[in-house]
């Protein structure tokens, strides 16, 4: 079954060698300007390196008050285009191809980017920064919706083969799709036809901007894992939506800010522990004909195989394991390997650049760490 994950498959207009994918992550690698680096481009070419077949660039801000995390980078203007371009040249001689993940914080933005003042469908606190957003009025929405068009623009400028709209994990696109953050009594919020509709105008806007070639994939909540916010059910609906708009692929996904750390268990320690949205990746598989894509706790290479034998899933979708092994796809290419040996110990995250805390420990160093 090994072969099964090595077979390429289209997203759009575009093929990708296999069924790997590096799913997005704030890599901390910009400069004091949000910027990308050089050093973003070299843990990029050690993933195209390694094998992997889809590398989707971690959140790139569509305006600026939309930065959620320190050192993230900037997509809101066109000036930041030539330092993508530097990355997207890097990536050519290699097989994989890579996705600009564009989004915008909402409720979640640091206070520092909007100061002090975060926008949102609803005036829902948020824990975390102890702010409270102010509801978002129909123009903004309006301008929203065209920041994350012109961000797509500049993607495709960059010379990225597609970009990925974030509506996961509790960010401006997710609070709009939940019921437990979007409280709204206008035509942006009630139903779940009504607090999806952002997402269907974010893609018309999108493919105006870029046509019909450039894939737009979406991440999408499957379950905010909170009492009040969003279900399976709901997120299948939006799916099925999604696919009749024409969107080329969805990332399942669940957890929100609030929920932490529902969106990314630590200490996985066996099999039955893996995967933990394949069953919600199934049932939103189920309602489509683009590719799904399973991301959440996959480590095993039999569970890989097992999403796509069982057609949970069309690909597989990890982080956290290639921050430690950026070659870990070739590895098991080769049979050197039958699993990621990331612990899930959840200490990637670094101010200066995300790494493998286990690695720094034991060696001295990290990907991505000079």
């Amino acid at each position: 079954m090994l072969a099964e994950l090595f077979k390429p498959i289209r997203l759009g207009t575009v093929e990708v060698p296999n069924r790997f994918v590096r799913s997005a992550t704030n890599e901390c690698l910009t400069d004091k300007g949000d910027y990308v680096t050089d050093r973003l481009a070299d843990l990029y070419e050690a993933l195209a390196r390694g094998g992997v077949g889809l590398i989707i660039m971690g959140y790139a801000y569509v305006r600026a008050d939309g930065k959620s995390s320190t050192s993230q980078a900037a997509i809101h203007d066109d000036k930041f285009i030539p330092a993508y371009k530097r990355i997207t040249e890097r990536l050519r001689p290699y097989p994989a191809r890579i996705v600009l993940q564009i989004a915008h914080g909402g409720r979640q933005s640091i206070p520092s980017a909007c100061n002090g003042s975060p926008i949102a469908p609803s005036p829902v606190p948020y824990p975390v920064t102890k702010l409270t957003p102010r509801e978002m009025t129909e123009g903004e929405i309006r301008e929203i919706i065209q920041c994350f068009a012109q961000a797509a623009r500049r993607a495709r400028e960059a010379g990225f083969h597609g970009v990925q709209l974030h509506s996961a994990h509790g960010y401006l696109l997710s609070q709009f799709i939940s019921p437990f953050t979007n409280r709204r009594q206008d035509k942006w919020g009630g139903g779940v036809e009504d607090r999806a509709r952002i997402l269907l105008e974010v893609l018309e806007a999108c493919r105006k901007e870029v046509g019909r070639e450039f894939p737009i994939l979406i991440k999408l909540n499957s379950d905010d894992c909170i009492g009040d916010g969003l279900k399976i059910e709901d997120a299948v609906k939006i799916a099925s939506m999604l696919g009749k708009a024409g969107i080329d692929a969805v990332e399942v996904r669940g957890g929100i800010g609030d929920s932490f750390p529902s969106a990314c268990r630590p200490d996985i320690k066996s099999p039955k522990e893996e995967a933990y949205f394949s069953d919600n990746a199934r049932k939103i598989r189920e309602v489509l004909s683009v590719p799904v894509i399973c991301v959440g706790g996959i480590r095993s290479r039999e569970v890989m195989e097992s999403i796509i034998s069982t057609k949970k899933a069309d690909m597989v979708s990890m982080s956290r394991p290639f921050i430690r092994e950026p070659d870990l796809v070739e590895r098991l290419r080769k049979g050197l390997a039958e699993k990621a040996s990331c612990i899930s110990c959840n200490q990637c995250w670094h101010p200066k650049g995300i790494r493998c805390a286990q690695l720094v420990k034991d060696r001295g160093q990290g990907p991505g760490i000079n």
